[in-house]
């Protein structure tokens, strides 16, 4: 049986009423009370308060203080008047359940209002929120195209500026081979100048030791001296000069043909996965075509527990580079997280053959590969595989104190299961 409260203490105002009710030996929450406009209860057993007010009072307003195990009420009244009593006096049964059902159905209402606006205050939340990442997003995908613009302009200016110095380059060796073409045709010119002087020096000395008719002799010397002086040309002539056809711009005799014949394969094996993927990639950008900036975008899905588009982004990522192992590894956390513990396994043993060879660069990556290759194991409760992984992770980071209590877990699970069976 409860326990009614009586001993309280009660004033008023033209305005409002303030009620002193003691609750000895209870511990009081504003849980323990309900206040509409015409009825008041306090339930904290074995205590038990219930009051059909004399009059309305604005129950927003109202408040209710708890201190020193008694609670102190001030209501404020709807209509300024004074009460002949707290409570309503002489009121048939009837009446106050139907005050009390009242009360309780629009304190009902009022929680269910307050809800819907909590509910629409959230989802005005989350709007705004979605609505500021995509602002974030556009800001950045333009501050990336602005980037490029600017990193574009720079190597087209550097390129002009080289091919303006090629063709100085190009018109200075130009001049260079003209002028030595005129030397050599000035040395040429000379050569026969002193071959024709020295005809003439020796037609003179000819001359001067045969006797010959007066008045004939000048006539014949200079007609063989025109003779000796101009050669015949030369006959003209077509040279043909073949190549061995050649893929690489070396000379066969300088080339490694059994290296060049395997970048050939590999050139057409990814010209092959590329046409075979084109379906997948025909959709994206330029820009949605940098590995970085899928594997980016995949980050900030990860960050945000969309791990599906995530996943989608690393995939796209891997077709157009499948060599990265980061991309890998990431893209096995998101099966981690979605459960996919098989495929969490194959993406982590994919990223540690990448990351070879081990170096202290990448020592980092590799316990990740094997901390989430391990815990894939363990869930898939191969416990052995997963110890063995979290051993090589120690083996990497030996001061990794997280990595220590894992492993001694590991081992006792291991222990436990063989004790049981």
């Amino acid at each position: 049986m409860p326990v009614w409260v009586r001993d309280y203490s009660w004033r008023q105002t033209d305005t409002a009423v303030f009620l002193s009710l003691p609750m000895r030996g209870a511990r009081v929450t504003q849980a323990n009370i309900f206040c509409s406009d015409q009825y008041l209860k306090v339930n904290v057993p074995p205590f038990l308060f219930e009051a059909i007010l004399y009059a309305p009072v604005d129950d927003t307003s109202s408040t209710a203080k708890i201190k020193n195990e008694t609670i102190f009420f001030t209501l404020y009244k709807k209509e300024v008047a004074m009460w002949e009593s707290l409570v309503m006096e002489n009121g048939d049964k009837e009446k106050m359940q139907r005050i009390r059902e009242n009360a309780v159905i629009k304190a009902q209402e009022k929680a269910d209002e307050e809800e819907k606006s909590k509910a629409v205050t959230k989802r005005e939340h989350k709007k705004f929120a979605l609505e500021a990442t995509m602002k974030l997003e556009e800001t950045e995908r333009k501050r990336i195209e602005n980037l490029k613009e600017e990193e574009r302009q720079k190597v087209t200016e550097e390129l002009e500026i080289w091919k303006e110095k090629q063709r100085n380059e190009e018109k200075q060796r130009r001049i260079q081979r003209e002028e030595e073409i005129r030397r050599e045709r000035k040395l040429i010119e000379e050569k026969k100048k002193q071959e024709i002087n020295k005809t003439l020096k020796a037609g003179t000395s000819k001359a001067r030791s045969i006797p010959t008719k007066a008045g004939s002799s000048g006539n014949i010397f200079s007609e063989k001296l025109k003779e000796e002086s101009f050669p015949a040309p030369r006959s003209a002539g077509t040279i043909k000069i073949s190549f061995t056809s050649r893929v690489f711009p070396t000379a066969l005799r300088e080339s490694r043909v059994a290296e060049e014949e395997e970048w050939l394969h590999k050139q057409a094996e990814a010209r092959r996965a590329m046409n075979a993927n084109f379906s997948e990639l025909k959709d994206l950008n330029e820009e949605e075509k940098n590995p970085d900036w899928l594997k980016d975008k995949g980050n900030k899905m990860f960050a945000t527990g969309n791990y599906l588009a995530a996943v989608n982004a690393y995939n796209l990522a891997i077709l157009l580079n499948n060599k990265i192992p980061v991309l890998y590894l990431n893209r096995a956390a998101c099966h981690l997280k979605l459960r996919n513990l098989h495929k969490t396994i194959e993406d982590s043993s994919k990223a540690l053959e990448l990351l070879i060879p081990p170096v202290p660069d990448n020592a980092d990556a590799r316990v990740k590969a094997y901390v989430r290759r391990g815990t894939a194991f363990c869930q898939l409760e191969l416990y052995a595989e997963g110890l063995q992984d979290y051993e090589a992770a120690l083996k990497i980071d030996p001061t990794n104190k997280t990595l220590e209590q894992d492993a001694e877990k590991i081992q006792h699970i291991i222990h436990g299961t063989a004790q049981d069976s």
